[in-house]
């Protein structure tokens, strides 16, 4: 089974899928969506989990990804970084929206150099935003950022062409396409469903329950 595949049953096994198409759910970007995956229940289950992170470190394998340093974005992406950061025994840091307005009013916690290069951790990728936040932020302080890695992607339209416009490459370990098609199999959702999800995601602006 492909990592798309084996991830996607991760998310499914431990239900954090759900849809709902006459009451959408509403992201942080502020679409409305009859789909929502909430990777913040990996947390609570270690044989998930550590699946997960074990395709994140095959994903950075297979990529040949080079890091100094691994940045999670705050606060989905802080618990995955923080494992894979273990797993490599590599420094971490993670990288809020914005800087405290107190303390020491850093955007960016923990220890790093101008010239490193950090690879950005995302539990999902839906517009991408938050992610290229993080990644702007890091290379304001003369840190490259050349790779975003997510466990999740919505692969709305627009969203390629946001992380090209950064210049950045987001790899994700597993798509909407590999959940939909996965939940089907499973009889986890109905086609009515899936095809539903399928018309939203075309077109996430405009699309109505």
């Amino acid at each position: 089974m492909t990592i798309a595949n084996t991830v996607a049953n991760v998310l499914l096994d431990i239900e954090a899928v759900k849809i709902n198409t006459q009451q959408p759910f509403q992201y942080a970007s502020g679409i409305q969506s009859p789909i929502y995956c909430d990777n913040r229940r990996l947390i609570s289950f270690p044989s998930a989990r550590q699946t997960v992170i074990q395709a994140f470190i095959e994903t950075i394998t297979t990529h040949d990804i080079t890091h100094d340093t691994i940045a999670g974005t705050a606060t989905a992406g802080i618990p995955h970084a923080a494992w894979i950061a273990d797993r490599l025994n590599c420094p971490m840091l993670y990288v809020r929206g914005s800087a405290k307005a107190h303390g020491n009013k850093q955007q960016i916690e923990g220890v790093y150099h101008p010239n490193q290069t950090a690879l950005v951790i995302e539990d999902l990728i839906s517009t991408g935003s938050s992610a290229i936040t993080a990644a702007h932020a890091l290379q304001a302080q003369d840190i490259t950022v050349n790779h975003c890695l997510a466990i999740f992607d919505y692969q709305l339209p627009q969203t390629q062409d946001a992380f090209k416009h950064a210049s950045i490459q987001c790899v994700c370990l597993t798509t909407l396409e590999a959940l939909l098609e996965q939940a089907q199999q499973r009889k986890d959702i109905t086609p009515q469903d899936a095809s539903m999800v399928q018309q939203w995601q075309l077109n996430p602006k405009d699309w109505q329950p």
